[in-house]
């Protein structure tokens, strides 16, 4: 059997481990079962896909992955300013502290209490990552053709 080669139409089974730097790890799944996922289905991003072409199983790659092949950079349209009274009387609002709202779809969109000023509750929507470059760990275990895959 002849030694398979991550393309665009591969399914991948990889250990991988996202981190900001050595010490700090985001996730991983080096303790735990490994992921599967085909290229292209959206799971990774576009730009850790990137990374994975040409590597083949057994490979084991650290990769440096700046802010725009990550999760972009900080969008300050996406900062925005509420009242204290649209929060519950109750919560302790305070910063870094991780709301959840629903968007105009009704899907689930947290946001991030960047400062409190009186009445006014300045709330983070970009992506906790947006900004920061990663380091990007993988293992792969198996790669296979997505268009044969069982």
């Amino acid at each position: 059997m002849s030694v398979a080669t991550i393309t665009k139409e591969s399914k991948v089974t990889l250990h991988f481990a996202l981190k900001l730097d050595a010490e700090q790890v985001i996730d991983s799944t080096f303790d735990r079962e490994p992921a599967t996922f085909v290229m292209g289905d959206g799971n990774l991003l576009p730009g850790f896909e990137s990374q994975l072409i040409g590597l083949v199983t057994g490979d084991h790659k650290v990769f440096d992955i700046p802010p725009q092949d990550a999760f972009g950079q900080p969008n300050p349209q996406n900062i925005q300013v509420m009242k204290r009274s649209d929060f519950a009387a109750d919560m302790p609002i305070a910063p870094g502290l991780v709301v959840s709202f629903a968007d105009a779809q009704n899907a689930e969109l947290p946001g991030v209490i960047a400062s409190v000023d009186g009445d006014k509750v300045e709330v983070d929507f970009n992506h906790p990552l947006a900004g920061k470059s990663l380091i990007f760990e993988v293992q792969i275990l198996e790669v296979q053709d997505a268009n044969q895959a069982g």
